[in-house]
């Protein structure tokens, strides 16, 4: 039995609402992709031969294990963003050297951090440093004390 493609010869796809435009497909699976396949495989098998049960677990502990390191990821992504933010705030009120990356090389007290970009920023001096761009810090000055005269 051959079967034969039919072309749509309005140019709107079968199902799609006229003026609308269809959605992209998904560029990554995810474990609802995967258990749609699983479903249409199950349904569309041969009844003289089904599936290895043994595949079939093989897959599942795949998908598991796919949605695992996934978590991992985000957790190691999130752990090194907290990581960075505290040693950002650690830097407030201590003296840094630093060298952009334009060559620029400085150094002074870190008054204050924003978060606002991806890496955060130590303002220095009135420049704003990235963080990963700081090379060196030591204690801050600290301020003249007066002694008391009796």
């Amino acid at each position: 039995m051959t079967i034969q493609a039919v072309a749509a010869s309005s140019g709107v796809q079968p199902g799609a609402i006229a003026g609308t435009t269809a959605p992209k497909p998904a560029q990554t699976m995810d474990s609802s992709m995967f258990m749609n396949l699983l479903v249409t495989q199950l349904k569309n098998q041969d009844p003289s031969a089904p599936m290895d049960t043994n595949q079939m677990m093989s897959q599942t502990v795949q998908l598991s294990m796919m949605e695992k390191m996934t978590e991992l990821t985000a957790d190691a992504k999130e752990s090194f963003s907290l990581q960075m933010r505290s040693a950002a705030a650690q830097v407030i009120g201590h003296n840094v050297s630093y060298a952009l990356a334009d060559g620029t090389k400085g150094s002074g007290v870190a008054s204050s951090v924003s978060f606002a970009a991806g890496t955060p920023t130590v303002a220095v001096g009135g420049v704003n440093v990235p963080l990963d761009s700081i090379s060196g810090m030591t204690a801050a000055p600290s301020p003249a004390t007066a002694t008391p005269t009796a």
